[in-house]
């Protein structure tokens, strides 16, 4: 009986200690939450919208064959092989020759000069007998008239001939030069050779309609490749359709890239940055740890040990940045990790 009454009054004590321990536990000390802060300084931001599109040559052409002719791809002068895929290329260079002997015989280039000197030299006799009395009105514009024609003649002549070089139009480089079995005679038509020069290039962006008010010529641009992210080009609006599609709600805006060194190729798909408003300092702070309270956007800084929670206005933003305008100051320290589960006045602790 005895037994019982210690092992009774021994079990009431354990579970009466085990109620002071929770007790203890419950008025314990606050467990201060970790924290990573960042001190407020001055920095540069700039507000822009960004779209999405693939660059194209502003100078293309493809040239195709104004006459039949025997197919000849002429000598690179620099390679010193036939022209092929890559070369670059200068205005005026010939890259490829279509023989034609029997065109070339029927245009007879050389009488068609000959006629010209001859013409030529009777108007300038005719303008010296006219001028001393020893030929009419009518003889020296008779000479006039041939010389026209003959001119004429020996022009269309050069023209023809020029119908068997397909020549660049402009420097460039040969992104498509179909093959043609050599020394074989092809019709008049078809397609010889594609030179593009991308020292320049264009792209065409379509933008939301809250942005037509803000965009505008001459605007800068940052021009982005995906496959080279941190290569960056400068470009500049060009023409900004005023007119928004029914469908999408977007309008249409041209920009121009410089591509001095050609990083970026005809037909790659790149981001665009378009820059509406900048500032060179400014309290900027990360987007994403604004919170959207009933009572505005707050933040979390560190004072004294305790979180303390911040009403802000903002001003430019970015997709990963914000100007705050009113609400922090240079130098406070502010919650950029650890922010989700705080209070105000919580206590925490700076971590790294």
């Amino acid at each position: 009986m005895v037994n019982r009454v210690i092992k009774y009054l021994l079990l009431v004590g354990i579970l009466v200690l085990a109620g002071c321990g929770g007790q203890q536990g419950d008025t314990g000390v606050e467990i201060a939450a970790p924290v990573s802060v960042e001190e407020i300084k001055y920095k540069p931001i700039e507000e822009f919208f960004t779209s999405t599109g693939t660059v194209k040559a502003i100078l293309e052409a493809t040239l195709k064959s104004e006459t039949s002719g025997f197919y000849r791809l002429a000598m690179n002068p620099k390679t010193k092989q036939p022209f092929a895929l890559g070369d670059v290329v200068e205005k005026g260079q010939v890259i490829i020759y279509l023989d034609n002997p029997e065109l070339e015989s029927s245009i007879m280039i050389e009488s068609r000069l000959l006629e010209l000197e001859v013409s030529q030299q009777e108007l300038e006799k005719q303008k010296s007998l006219y001028e001393k009395g020893g030929a009419t009105y009518r003889e020296l514009k008779n000479a006039e008239k041939n010389y026209m024609n003959a001119q004429y003649n020996y022009e269309n002549a050069k023209i023809q001939l020029e119908k068997l070089k397909i020549s660049a139009p402009f420097d460039g480089v040969i992104v498509d030069l179909p093959y043609y079995t050599p020394r074989t005679k092809n019709d008049a038509g078809l397609r010889m050779v594609q030179i593009m020069n991308y020292s320049n290039l264009y792209l065409d962006v379509n933008l939301p309609a809250k942005s037509l008010g803000e965009i505008r010529v001459d605007q800068p641009v940052r021009v982005m490749n995906y496959s080279l992210p941190d290569d960056t080009l400068l470009g500049k609006i060009t023409q900004v359709s005023p007119a928004l599609d029914p469908d999408t709600r977007s309008f249409k805006s041209s920009i121009v890239i410089d591509n001095p060194d050609w990083r970026l190729r005809p037909g790659m798909f790149t981001k665009a940055e378009i820059i509406v408003a900048s500032k060179d300092s400014a309290i900027v702070i990360p987007k994403d740890i604004i919170l959207a309270k009933r009572r505005g956007k707050t933040v979390f800084i560190v004072d004294k040990g305790a979180a303390e929670e911040r009403v802000i206005s903002t001003g430019l933003e970015n997709p990963e940045f914000v100007e705050v305008t009113n609400g922090l100051k240079l130098n406070d320290r502010l919650v950029v990790k650890g922010f989700e589960t705080l209070r105000h006045r919580s206590k925490v602790r700076i971590v790294r």
